[in-house]
């Protein structure tokens, strides 16, 4: 059953406190747990709506949610290339921005129930983003929207905000045994 056919859930819906979860940290999994859960809000129901910043290939996740995930909305801003973190290009900047924009209009659409700005610590770290302009429309965002955040480099500012923060912490990886990567895992 669709949430949305039941009115007494529709109520309870309506008065329920959203969440802003934070994953960082140098281990690897914020963007997998995060699309987990997205997984797990899509099963009950929920419209999500995920931008993934400093990104421009179609990973895994996507790809699957194109074909299966009809409630799950995926936007890429940024490029299939690494950014250089001293000296960003500006195209960088320019779609960092407009995945800010993407994610201001999803936010105040009412079209979602959460929403997932996937690397958004790390484009804020790499000054593609201003820390104000993502503290300012983390605080846009309506009661009962959740919101998740991923990257490494999480400032302290939107630690402060999040009602969870997870830190992924890297104990060992494959790439230190020379394993490269590989589709499914990394992407």
């Amino acid at each position: 059953m669709d949430r949305t056919e039941d009115p007494r859930k529709a109520v309870l819906d309506r008065h329920r406190r959203g969440l802003v979860q934070l994953y960082t940290g140098n281990g690897k999994g914020k963007t997998t747990a995060a699309f987990g859960q997205a997984l797990r809000a899509l099963g009950q129901g929920y419209r999500v709506c995920i931008i993934q910043f400093m990104k421009g290939r179609k990973y895994g996740e996507y790809l699957a949610a194109e074909k299966h995930l009809p409630n799950l909305t995926v936007h890429l801003a940024g490029l299939d290339s690494f950014v250089m973190r001293d000296n960003p290009a500006p195209i960088d900047i320019e779609l960092a921005r407009r995945g800010l924009e993407i994610a201001l209009e999803a936010i105040t659409s009412g079209a979602y129930d959460m929403i997932i700005l996937d690397e958004i610590n790390v484009a804020v770290d790499f000054k593609l983003l201003a820390l104000d302009d993502v503290v300012s429309l983390v605080k846009t965002k309506p009661p009962a929207l959740d919101m998740v955040l991923t990257g490494r480099y999480a400032p302290q500012a939107l630690i402060d905000l999040a009602d969870t923060v997870s830190e992924m912490r890297e104990v060992r990886h494959h790439y230190q045994a020379g394993v490269k990567e590989r589709a499914g895992i990394e992407y």
